[in-house]
């Protein structure tokens, strides 16, 4: 009898499922939010043609995510239609000490923080005479301190409730199995506000798939992933040093050591916005640097564990967007919903098995062209055909 297969346990993520999923540029007041948020909205970051900018509204703006194979393969195509990917982008008001009581835009605020599924916190890290701080001087670690503590007390306002109304069903009794789950629930939320209590955030903790679902419906601010966008001024920006940042560098590790860190200039990339692309390009030539703004796109795509697929060919190429770990018929449905239902197979191969070996002829010739069932699992940079069946009308 040969062994049994060991079951891998699936990791269940947190934060919503899905693939259109959005981040917030989150921060105290005067720290250069705004003046970010517009150079990422109206950046060409990367490849000048395919960088229209779209604003919804004046908080929300689609922005392209640079990527070099999707160049690439239109390079390669040279297709009638180009869709790349995008993120969506909030530029969320300036919060203040207090806000979790209420304090300025407090409620507001943070309602808007919780309908986001990944935070950008832009920290300060220059002087400036004339753009006052909120609290009087610069000092980061303080910063990241308040913002950290007002998120995690409206988190434990919030799981206070969900515990209190799971309380008073449980009371109740019973050895059903309605009220077995409704009992591991309860110890699973009493579990997740002692571990607010005592200072962590949820996404700094080791939480099993079960907990994970008991997690998600709470919708919970510190459990979002987080990038740190470290804003200096752009001299200290082009030389890579600063004062403030060993403390800074230090503070994270601490407290939030999953969550990566970007030093960025809001000033200098406001100038180089105002320059136009070509010129742009020249000065950060001269400068010997570069915009920090395609990184953090793409930094903030990988802390949402987001990852793409090509459809390709004359006609169109097109990036989609799924999550990590999305099987075959899933990312099908991204395409067209009837695709995930009536999904048969996909015939698959790789961004980087095309790139190496120059053609599709070459691909298929070296065998490397593979079909798929429904079990498959997508692979970052999958060129994909699905093949479906006919939709029942």
């Amino acid at each position: 009898m040969p062994p049994k297969k060991a079951q891998v346990q699936e990791k269940v993520l947190l934060g919503r499922p899905g693939n259109n999923l959005k981040s917030g540029i989150v921060g105290l007041a005067n720290v250069g939010k705004s003046t970010l948020f517009q150079s990422i909205t109206k950046s060409s970051l990367g490849n000048p043609a395919n960088f229209p900018y779209a604003t919804i509204d004046p908080e929300e703006a689609r922005v392209i995510v640079p990527d070099e194979r999707f160049d690439w393969l239109c390079e390669h195509y040279k297709p009638k239609s180009q869709v790349p990917a995008n993120l969506t982008v909030y530029d969320i008001a300036g919060l203040t000490r207090g806000a979790s009581t209420g304090a300025g835009l407090g409620n507001s605020f943070l309602s808007h923080i919780r309908a986001v599924d990944a935070i950008f916190q832009v920290v300060r890290c220059f002087d400036d005479a004339e753009i006052i701080h909120v609290e009087g001087d610069v000092d980061p670690v303080r910063d990241l301190t308040i913002i950290s503590e007002e998120l995690r007390i409206k988190d434990i306002e919030f799981v206070e409730k969900a515990l209190e109304a799971l309380s008073k069903q449980t009371r109740r009794g019973g050895q059903s199995l309605e009220m077995k789950k409704l009992k591991e629930e309860e110890a699973t939320t009493a579990k997740v506000l002692q571990w607010l209590q005592d200072g962590k955030d949820i996404r700094e903790g080791e939480w099993g798939p079960k907990e994970v679902e008991v997690i998600n419906p709470l919708f919970l601010l510190t459990a979002k992933p987080v990038v740190y966008l470290v804003n200096l001024s752009e001299k200290d920006f082009i030389r890579k040093k600063n004062k403030y940042l060993p403390k800074l560098f230090e503070w994270v590790k601490e407290k939030s050591p999953t969550s990566p860190i970007l030093p960025i200039s809001a000033q200098f990339e406001e100038r180089l916005t105002q320059l136009g692309d070509e010129a742009a390009a020249e000065e950060c030539k001269k400068l010997g640097t570069a915009s920090g703004l395609p990184k953090v796109i793409t930094t903030m795509r990988q802390a949402l564990n987001l990852a793409s697929f090509f459809t390709t060919g004359a006609d169109e190429v097109r990036q989609w967007t799924i999550r990590k770990g999305t099987k075959a018929p899933s990312a099908a449905g991204v395409i067209h919903t009837d695709f995930e239902k009536t999904f048969i197979q996909a015939i698959v191969y790789n961004y980087s098995v095309l790139k190496e070996l120059g053609d599709e002829a070459a691909v298929k010739a070296a065998g490397k062209i593979m079909t798929k069932g429904k079990d498959y699992v997508v692979e970052d940079g999958d060129i994909m055909l699905i093949k479906a069946g006919a939709a029942k009308s």
